[in-house]
């Protein structure tokens, strides 16, 4: 087994937390708390990641992290 270090990112809304992590494409989970929502996003990465170990796929590795909020008017 290896340690992964990889970004992720919570959102709230009204209807609870979305977690995804960006680095695993499609990679994503949801919770009714911020700890559920981070639990259920680590057991998801561990899936996506076995899952690429398992069909020789790369595993992305991260060099930097920005994470912004931008205003926008649309």
């Amino acid at each position: 087994m290896r340690n992964y270090s990889l970004p992720v990112v919570i959102e709230k809304d009204a209807e609870g937390y979305y977690a995804e992590c960006p680095s695993l494409q499609g990679c994503y989970s949801q919770g009714a708390t911020y700890e559920e929502a981070l639990d259920n996003i680590r057991d998801a990465m561990v899936l996506h990641i076995q899952d690429r170990v398992e069909n020789g796929e790369a595993i992305p590795l991260v060099e930097m992290i920005s994470l912004v909020t931008l205003d926008v008017v649309a």
